[in-house]
């Protein structure tokens, strides 16, 4: 994630991408490592070159059929995974509040909140002020003093709301964490959440349920299986995305299921290059006035960790081969200068 200098803008998302890399086998993923070109490995884009700018104090939804990118958006929002290409600028802290995101099974409610509240920065003479507040707002009884692993899903969020929302970050990204908790809860969370909205804080509400996204937010972004389908005042995407819905509903199950098929198989088909074609006509991007040389370096991949630059590879390769030689030598009780002279010899030695 880049810092915005704009302060109006807490979150801008420019032709931001992600792919994952569909492999059958763990061991296939350490095998990708040291391959010097990915061919042949299926390929799944699960955000196809999302733009928007989010202002300060604005609440935001996030809807749309499963498999749609919800979750994907809001981790990329939040830090939790890169971008494959394009930019996510953010200008502020943000906190994510998933289902028992973050938490720690092995450890108790008290030790989460300790072992969460360090990891966000603050001290521990921050986090025991505030930690009585944050053990009453989860509410969880004798269960606070015991392993998050005999909680259920209800209160795991409970738990995971709590200490997001004490952290007091800048932007909140709650992904599905109201769906689970009962009617008590979900309204203390309400109030704090329209307490933040007060406070200029920004707010982006992942949601399947859209009686609770139509009352806690001003603007909505429908995403449909990659894409940003629309963004705009949440009255005037509500109603496209019901219409949508609806008329889906009404298709017999055979056209529904190709219709999924469709554009799960646009996902895995998809190239950057389609997306620089898209851009032309992408009205979120010509407002953000990107320059020709900005436009071209977000349509570029943005090195990840999990795919190995060319350098890299060629390193750690060289590295393996020469372990793997001295080991050898060690084991043939010859002289290093015997083994670089006469390798082949040595390595028969070692097997004899």
């Amino acid at each position: 994630m880049i810092n915005l200098k704009n302060d109006e803008i807490k979150v801008r998302s420019t032709l931001v991408t992600k792919e994952y890399d569909l492999y059958k086998k763990k061991s296939d993923k350490i095998k990708a490592l040291f391959k010097f070109t990915h061919k042949g490995i299926p390929r799944f884009w699960a955000l196809k070159g999302v733009s928007f700018d989010v202002y300060a104090g604005e609440s935001v939804g996030v809807i749309g059929i499963n498999g749609s990118g919800k979750s994907t958006l809001s981790n990329v929002i939040s830090g939790i995974i890169p971008a494959t290409s394009g930019t996510m600028e953010v200008n502020g802290d943000t906190s994510i509040i998933a289902i028992g995101a973050g938490l720690k099974w092995q450890l108790t409610g008290k030790e989460n909140i300790r072992l969460k509240a360090l990891m966000s920065g603050m001290t521990n003479k921050q986090i025991d002020e505030k930690m009585e507040e944050i053990i009453a707002f989860a509410d969880l009884g004798d269960f606070i003093n015991q392993p998050v692993k005999s909680y259920s899903s209800g209160m795991r969020s409970r738990l995971g709301f709590a200490i997001a929302v004490h952290n007091d970050p800048d932007i909140l990204v709650i992904d599905e964490a109201l769906s689970v908790g009962d009617e008590t809860f979900y309204q203390k969370c309400v109030d704090k959440i329209m307490e933040f909205k007060q406070q200029g804080k920004t707010i982006f509400f992942v949601s399947h349920s859209l009686a609770q996204v139509e009352s806690l937010c001003d603007k909505t972004i429908w995403m449909h299986y990659g894409d940003m389908r629309m963004f705009g005042p949440t009255k005037e995407v509500m109603a496209e995305y019901k219409a949508f819905i609806k008329e889906f509903k009404k298709k017999p199950k055979n056209e529904q299921k190709e219709y999924q098929d469709n554009y799960k198989n646009a996902q895995k088909e998809f190239t950057l290059s389609d997306l620089a074609e898209k851009t032309k006509n992408d009205p979120i991007v010509q407002q953000q006035g990107l320059t020709s040389k900005e436009l071209n370096k977000n349509l570029e991949r943005t090195p990840l960790g999990e795919k190995m630059t060319l350098p890299t590879r060629i390193l750690l390769t060289g590295v393996i081969v020469a372990t793997t030689f001295f080991t050898l030598v060690s084991f043939s009780g010859r002289s290093l200068s015997h083994a670089v002279e006469k390798p082949i010899e040595t390595i028969v030695d070692v097997f004899r």
